[in-house]
């Protein structure tokens, strides 16, 4: 640390989520499409994983210190990150770190569940090199998202964590203001972090929008404000998809200089939730199901959400099992918001707006997605730059089109479907709107997400139902075909705790 009171502090972000099973590898394009931002030129709002950057500017503004930025890149979760993809990445981040040294702390935006080829756990990779370049004395710590695996890699090379608490994810900002107070306190010699962690050897989904995690996760705040030794409590959930062998649900808790502390609140959090397990998910019903009751009369559109077909969760978005099912049971005033299809949205932007064109799409990814659809559409919009907003955020979705469905002779059967060519997962209503699409004039709004979609569509659905239909995601861990994930974990095993009873 520098003897002045004038701080060096470098920040970067490199982040997306792995989904080990998905075939869409991620190469640097990916990254570019999604958000890439050079040095100093990301913009003032936050975008997700990238937050520790803009808010770093104000507080360290307000400190008088240097900010130091090194470059941000953030992917929309798919497979695989290409070496030369993470390698490249990595390599411009560290070659930014060492340029920039001396420093007095490393703040990184990570996710913490990437996975790229010939690399396991890029984001322990990173970090130890960081704390290579800057040595074992200078801060190092970095926010990440809850679906993240928590590996011992990790933990070893970072002096703490602080982690979003939502699911969905509304409080990335929040958070990373988090994660300065504690660089701040820290820097100025307030305050000395630990971090202790807790395995809890469980695999699970947590929604922060329902009980029993809703009332976790505000005990999680209420002992950040009243126990004095305690700095920050995180959960980190897991991603089941990411078949990695640390991959679970984990405690953190960062303490006052007080390790044991932490080790047995740690502890006693992560049984609690280890004792709810399988409770924590929201409840689904099948596609046929789910149609049957969206049909039935509401004051108001019902969110029928594909909740295995996310493109947030790294599958392509290109699922028709439900489409399939509105169509077979006669569903109207419908929209689907949106399928993947960036072949599809070529012929139709070829043809234009107002054209009626034959057209197939969807289903192209992987099996159990349903069929491709063969119709007749016209299409009403075209869009060469489509986004949604999440939170603060802007989320590209385009070039995107807006296609109606007809039946043979050319009468509109009342279903309509966004097809989009940048995967997203659907955040918020705007994803409607920015093709034309009054959200609130739907009996039917079908959207492709687990539960990031609740805090923006929630208030304007008169009912939410979650549709488990295909298997486009990897969901039940019980089965899932992992090969690195190890045994000793529920639901793999019912109680992976016994032998220490």
């Amino acid at each position: 640390m520098t003897a002045s009171s004038s701080k060096r502090i470098f920040v970067a972000a490199m982040a997306t989520e792995t989904n080990t099973f998905s075939p869409i590898v991620i190469d640097r394009r990916a990254f570019e499409e999604s958000f890439y931002a050079a040095p100093g030129m990301h913009p003032s709002t936050a975008t997700l994983c990238t937050a520790p950057i803009p808010v770093g500017r104000k507080v360290c503004a307000e400190q008088g210190w240097t900010l130091i930025e090194g470059s941000s890149a953030w992917a929309d979760p798919a497979g695989l990150v290409s070496g030369p993809a993470h390698q490249g990445l990595r390599d411009e981040i560290l070659e930014q770190l060492k340029a920039a040294m001396p420093v007095d702390a490393v703040v990184l935006g990570l996710h913490g569940a990437m996975v790229a080829q010939g690399c396991i756990d890029p984001e322990g990779d990173l970090l130890a090199r960081v704390r290579d370049i800057v040595g074992p004395d200078i801060l190092v710590c970095a926010e990440l998202d809850p679906h993240s695996h928590l590996t011992a890699k990790r933990v070893a090379a970072s002096d703490f964590f602080v982690v979003f608490k939502e699911f969905p994810h509304t409080d990335f900002v929040e958070r990373a203001q988090d994660l300065w107070a504690l660089v701040v306190d820290t820097l100025e010699g307030k305050i000395t972090p630990v971090m202790s962690t807790y395995d809890c050897r469980m695999i699970d989904v947590f929604p922060t929008s329902r009980e029993p995690m809703r009332s976790f996760v505000d005990r999680m705040i209420a002992l950040e404000n009243t126990d004095p030794k305690v700095l920050s409590v995180s959960a980190v959930h897991g991603f089941m998809a990411g078949d990695v062998p640390e991959m679970g649900t984990k405690m953190v808790v960062v303490t006052d200089g007080d390790a044991a502390h932490g080790a047995a609140l740690a502890e006693k959090l992560g049984q609690e939730l280890f004792a709810n397990r399988g409770k924590h998910m929201m409840p689904s019903m099948d596609e046929r199901m789910a149609v049957i009751t969206a049909m039935k009369p509401h004051d108001g559109p019902v969110v029928l959400a594909d909740m295995w077909d996310n493109p947030g969760g790294g599958t392509a978005g290109d699922a028709t099992v439900i489409l399939h099912e509105l169509i077979a049971q006669g569903a109207t005033d419908v929209a689907i918001g949106t399928i993947w299809d960036p072949i599809a949205v070529k012929l139709c932007m070829a043809a234009g707006e107002g054209a009626v064109i034959p057209l197939r799409f969807g289903s192209k990814s992987a099996p159990m997605t349903g069929d491709p659809v063969d119709a007749l559409v016209k299409i009403i919009t075209v869009s060469e730059d489509a986004a949604m907003v999440f939170g603060e955020s802007v989320v590209p979705f385009g070039p995107a089109v807006r296609i109606a469905l007809l039946d043979g002779d050319g009468v509109d059967i009342g279903i309509e479907v966004i097809l989009n060519t940048v995967r997203a997962q659907s955040y918020d209503p705007s994803l409607f709107t920015a093709l034309g699409i009054d959200p609130l004039a739907q009996k039917i709004l079908v959207i492709k997400s687990t539960n990031h979609f609740y805090a923006a569509f929630a208030p304007i659905a008169s009912e939410v139902l979650y549709c488990s239909a295909g298997k486009p995601y990897p969901n039940d861990p019980a089965t899932n075909p992992y090969r690195f994930v190890r045994d000793d974990i529920w639901p793999r095993v019912e109680n992976p705790f016994a032998k220490e009873d």
